[in-house]
């Protein structure tokens, strides 16, 4: 990004700089933050990038290994709780008793309207 965009690799690192120098956090905090949201965006570069900075200014593997346990939790609580648009529970849609079969042609007439039979 650096040679591509350079004014856009210049205000990222502004934006970086920004919010991790100073401020009423800690760096060693910030990185510990880093590291959860990087666990929770999948990136494994920033989870190893901002693991090397949090041990850099203090933390150490435990801590690391909580910020990551963390984010698991925040991972599985979400999921645990996802609901869809109609405010229904997933697992309540799933498990609930299933109504009999629609005979054919009522079938095909709600079908029509959308892919899903909406």
């Amino acid at each position: 990004m650096n040679e591509t965009l350079p004014d856009t690799a210049e205000a990222f690192g502004k934006l970086r700089d920004s919010i991790f120098e100073g401020g009423e956090l800690d760096r060693k905090t910030k990185e510990l933050i880093a590291i959860a949201s990087s666990v929770l965006m999948r990136c494994q570069y920033c989870v190893d990038v901002h693991s090397q900075r949090a041990v850099a200014h203090g933390a150490n593997k435990k801590e690391i290994a909580e910020a990551i346990a963390v984010a698991m939790f925040i991972a599985g609580g979400s999921q645990l709780g996802w609901t869809n648009i109609y405010g229904e529970n997933v697992y309540d849609l799933i498990f609930r008793e299933k109504k009999p079969e629609e005979p054919e042609k009522d079938k095909l007439e709600k079908e029509k309207g959308c892919c899903c039979g909406n």
